[in-house]
């Protein structure tokens, strides 16, 4: 096996890894947290029980029922093309875009064996500031947020910045 089918295998297990804890944590949650239920950690961490039908922020969880499916199309679409941009840039891809995608996509395919299987995500995770309490998310969220973190790192300061030549001065 070369070189770039063991790298594209890593960023694959990466997202599996991924997809497995946030599997795993949601069936815990699920199973001894009630609904709505809350269980403080600390001072400024709950761990609670939502269903969230919608996208980050409750995005169109009001919505008619139709947003599930969009959802589902628009996570199977940019896993697949997440997929393939990491199989591209498996030979010499720069390790921090790569494991940027890999955490975008174990997060997006977690969320959507969710939304597949029960119609809605599982969110877990509170964070409290004082009496304002940050919209409840999950590891499949915290993935999809740290992978994007990385992928603005990279956007920012690392592809497309290969060191120019230098230029020659023209003879006088």
């Amino acid at each position: 096996m070369n070189q770039g089918a063991k790298r594209f295998i890593l960023w694959m297990v990466v997202a599996i890894g991924v997809v497995l804890a946030d599997q795993m944590t949601k069936w815990a949650i699920i199973r001894w947290v009630p609904l709505y239920g809350s269980v403080p950690i600390n001072d400024f961490i709950n761990l609670t029980h939502q269903q969230n039908t919608g996208a980050a922020f409750s995005f169109l969880a009001g919505a008619a029922g139709w947003q599930r499916w969009f959802f589902v199309v628009l996570a199977t679409v940019i896993s697949a093309v997440i997929a393939v941009w990491i199989w591209r840039i498996r030979e010499e891809g720069p390790t921090i875009l790569a494991a940027g995608l890999s955490l975008v996509l174990g997060g997006a395919m977690g969320n959507l064996i969710d939304r597949i299987g029960l119609g809605y995500v599982t969110d877990f995770i509170q964070v409290w500031f004082g009496r304002w309490a940050f919209p409840s998310f999950n590891v499949a969220d915290s993935a999809i947020t740290v992978g994007a973190a990385l992928l603005i790192v990279d956007a920012l300061f690392l592809s497309g910045k290969q060191k120019a030549a230098p230029e020659e001065t023209p003879p006088e």
